[in-house]
């Protein structure tokens, strides 16, 4: 089944339609013709509990278990790390990120899946290591990560940092000769606990991002011949928005997104029309099943 798109709503698409899509998704994946735009719902992709928290709300709720916040901020991840960071250091926000995300992640078959293929970029947006992990167990000495990196403490004009496959910083230059490129824009756990969490982290972000600094030139190049694959992502937070955005902007579009259309905000379906992207309407473990095969 097809709903039509409306100037709010994207197109939606169910059942065999549904399934049809990702099958056309798959084929562009292996020929590189899309980018994997990576949430934290992959993590539970083949039907298990991630042992790191999957959401910002989780996030703000392990903060705040070690330093209680206001309640009018304690649901909000990027409030409660600004209320650490103010009143704690940020020293004792990575600290405590680094406890929250200090367990191994098993890599889901999707991902495993992603990482043996040929992609120029992949986008995850999470703080684990995953799929660093799954390109490591897949053999491949090909790649290089880019981090969205933190300004506080810095002076330095940067906003992200390059690390090859054996951890070791590099410089963003190197990029431009691997095979793929694995962007990590706020930051992870590995190899070096960059975090973009706390509010202070964002507003020099997002005060560039619209001229584009914070994104790498390797990004900004490979992105305008491939449209993005939007896969266990959540856009309810308008920074979230805000950034996949301006990642998005200047791309080839024919942009995918495969969620649960019940769970979405009229600011997620709104976000989707204004991207041009197709919404497959399908739960994430069917979905991982047909892309894999």
């Amino acid at each position: 089944m097809t709903m039509t798109a409306t100037r709010t709503d994207p197109i939606v698409l169910t059942g065999a339609a549904a399934e049809a899509k990702l099958a056309e998704v798959r084929a562009s994946l292996l020929a590189d013709r899309l980018v994997p735009f990576l949430g934290p719902d992959l993590l539970t992709a083949d039907g298990a509990a991630p042992p790191v928290p999957s959401t910002p709300e989780a996030i703000a709720a392990a903060l705040n278990a070690k330093a209680p916040a206001p309640s009018r901020i304690r649901n909000s991840m990027w409030s409660v790390a600004q209320f650490i960071e103010q009143r704690r250091h940020r020293k004792t926000l990575i600290g405590w990120m680094a406890e929250i995300f200090s367990a191994p992640v098993a890599p889901p078959k999707l991902m495993t899946f992603l990482a043996g293929l040929p992609l120029s970029l992949v986008v995850d947006t999470w703080y684990d290591g995953a799929f660093r992990a799954a390109l490591k167990a897949a053999g491949r000495e090909d790649w290089i990560e880019i981090q969205g990196v933190t300004r506080s403490g810095e002076s330095r004009d940067i906003w992200f940092k390059a690390y090859d496959p054996a951890g070791m910083e590099v410089l963003p230059e190197v990029a431009e000769t691997a095979k793929t490129v694995l962007y990590k824009p706020h930051g992870a756990i590995t190899p070096a606990k960059n975090f973009l969490v706390a509010d202070s982290d964002y507003v020099e972000v997002l005060t560039e991002i619209d001229i584009q600094s914070p994104i790498p030139a390797i990004v900004k190049d490979l992105r305008t011949e491939r449209g993005f694959f939007f896969l266990g992502c959540r856009f309810h937070d308008q920074m979230l928005r805000i950034y996949a955005k301006q990642i998005a902007k200047r791309s080839a579009g024919g942009h995918v997104a495969v969620v649960d259309v019940a769970r979405l905000t009229k600011n997620e379906l709104r976000f989707f029309a204004d991207l041009g992207a197709t919404v497959v309407d399908l739960p994430l473990v069917e979905a991982s099943e047909i892309l894999v095969g």
